[in-house]
């Protein structure tokens, strides 16, 4: 009987477990916006972590932006060609990258760069007990430390996705017009007419959402690590990992709010 029970025990412990990680998230992120709306805020910390995140990360989404657009525009090509539907190559970048590979991209660069050093910085504090040094100073480490990284990060996103949906689309544009042939006065006309608003809203704002969860995951990570130099190791790597993986599952389950007929 025990040889039988111990599987489903250890699937019940994983569950437990799995529940108990997310009740402690949920609690952490409505403690971190809680104190959005109570004073102090921080404005010095919000605008230094808004640089972080938005500023100093345009180099590498504005790379991967270019890129994706000239290769989703090289690619679509030769699919189309196969069925003499060339014409809709201008319709497919602006759609694919507002709609989806703008926020997305987005989201996984900046929660490789910004979200392991919130984790490391918060984790480094933890373990050095400069966070417990916060609270002997009468400073409150949520508030100082916490909601105003979850503020730029639900900002910062969304700005860079605005550069990455035209830088997108001028990647395209460039490949189709210089190496596919494409009339520029025609791919632009085409590309125009084919853009709606809900399509750059809908990725505005799962831009906004990518980027709560980015700082979300490197500060709670961060916050709770323990343990040294491994703990903060394994904070980092937890934080891009979560955030990474929530990304792409939020991506759905927004797209589904959106688009679903």
């Amino acid at each position: 009987m025990n040889l039988a029970l111990n599987p489903l025990a250890v699937v019940g412990r994983g569950i437990l477990g799995w529940c108990r990680s997310a009740g402690e998230l949920a609690l952490f992120a409505l403690e971190g916006l809680s104190h959005l709306v109570r004073p102090p805020f921080y404005v010095r910390r919000f605008l230094v972590a808004l640089l972080e995140m938005g500023y100093y990360s345009l180099p590498v989404v504005a790379l991967t932006a270019v890129f994706t657009g000239m290769v989703l525009a090289l690619q679509s090509y030769t699919g189309f060609a196969r069925f003499s539907a060339q014409g809709a190559v201008a319709n497919l970048v602006v759609l694919s990258v507002t709609r989806e590979l703008g926020p997305v991209l987005a989201g996984l660069m900046v929660a490789g760069r910004v979200g392991a050093a919130m984790a490391a910085e918060l984790g480094t504090m933890r373990v050095t007990d400069q966070i417990d040094a916060l609270s002997t100073l009468s400073t409150n480490p949520m508030k100082y430390l916490v909601a105003p990284r979850l503020l730029a990060g639900t900002i910062a996103l969304p700005l860079l996705v605005i550069v990455a949906d035209i830088l997108g689309v001028l990647g395209g544009f460039i490949v189709s017009t210089l190496k596919l042939g494409f009339n520029p006065s025609a791919y632009l006309t085409a590309t125009m007419n084919f853009l709606y608003a809900q399509d750059v809203i809908s990725g505005l704002a799962k831009a906004a959402v990518f980027g709560f969860i980015i700082a979300l995951m490197g500060c709670y990570h961060g916050y709770n690590s323990r343990g040294g130099a491994q703990g903060v190791g394994s904070a980092t790597t937890m934080a891009v990992v979560s955030a990474s993986i929530l990304i792409l599952a939020f991506d759905y389950v927004l797209t589904e709010m959106f688009f679903a007929q």
